[in-house]
């Protein structure tokens, strides 16, 4: 196999043994070194200069990209704390100094020497232990919808009690992490809290009760989107809904205005049909 072949198919970082062992001679990666094509990250790894930072920086310090900082590298649903988060081997020294968030935790998917990132289910192990717990089902549930692991094949590995929490409690409904968070904090009242309800056509965020709706808007409602949002909640409110419209922002920075509007609604009966 040749340098470009094995190499792009390790996404552009590897250690040069798994290379020779794909066939790839010592003199083409001393070829392609000498071009400045490649960098050596550390000893025994070379990497393709313009390959992904990320891969690069978890090769030189000799650790794999896991928790939140891969689950956001997935495209899941994250509320990110700004840290970078790493695992290494228990007792593993990092090769440089670094600032990153360091995960010693044994694994619960072996990792092969190879890897630069963890699997899904060790990003949702460590993140169940490491994150707040609204924060980490934002992860789990966003998993959970893209179909990234199967619940029973995670629930006969060793999980810690956090992370056996969030395989039972999270759900693959949510279209965001927004309705994620906004479930748990209105367990409270004590009311039928149902995700993704399709009425009158469209799919509602919320259905608290019977007739108490909550839309979240994220960064899409805007232009023709937020035109068919408003004739959606039009034709709601002539069906006898009462519809809360709120924005990211709300959810995410100001909680107790839209919990008051949702309990002075509550306080109404808005959430009840007419008898």
């Amino acid at each position: 196999m040749d340098l470009d072949t094995a190499l792009t198919a390790r996404h552009g970082v590897a250690r040069v043994s798994t290379l020779r062992a794909a066939g790839v001679s010592d003199l083409h990666i001393r070829r392609a070194a000498r071009t400045g094509a490649l960098v050596r990250p550390r000893r025994g790894w070379v990497a393709w200069a313009d390959a992904d930072p990320a891969l690069i920086a978890a090769a030189e310090i000799g650790a794999v990209i896991t928790c939140i900082s891969q689950a956001a590298r997935l495209n899941l649903w994250t509320i990110e704390d700004g840290a970078w988060h790493l695992g290494m081997a228990a007792h593993a020294k990092p090769a440089r100094r670094t600032s990153a968030h360091i995960h010693w935790a044994l694994p619960a998917v072996p990792r092969h020497p190879d890897d630069l990132v963890d699997p899904i289910e060790n990003v949702l192990v460590l993140t169940a232990a490491c994150q707040p717990y609204e924060n980490a089902l934002v992860v789990w549930e966003s998993a959970m919808k893209r179909g990234l692991f199967e619940p029973a094949a995670m629930e006969r590995l060793h999980l810690g009690p956090a992370a056996r929490r969030l395989l039972h409690e999270a759900l693959p409904f949510a279209d965001s992490g927004l309705e994620t968070l906004v479930v748990p904090r209105l367990r409270w009242l004590r009311l039928p809290l149902r995700r993704q309800v399709h009425i009158a056509g469209h799919r509602v965020d919320l259905l608290i009760g019977e007739r108490l709706v909550l839309q979240i808007d994220g960064g899409h409602h805007v232009g023709p989107q937020r035109d068919q949002d408003n004739a959606h909640d039009a034709q709601l409110r002539l069906m006898g809904y009462h519809v809360i419209r709120v924005s990211y922002a709300q959810i995410v920075f100001d909680w107790a205005s839209v919990q008051d509007l949702i309990v002075r609604a509550v306080a109404q009966g808005l959430h009840r049909a007419a008898r």
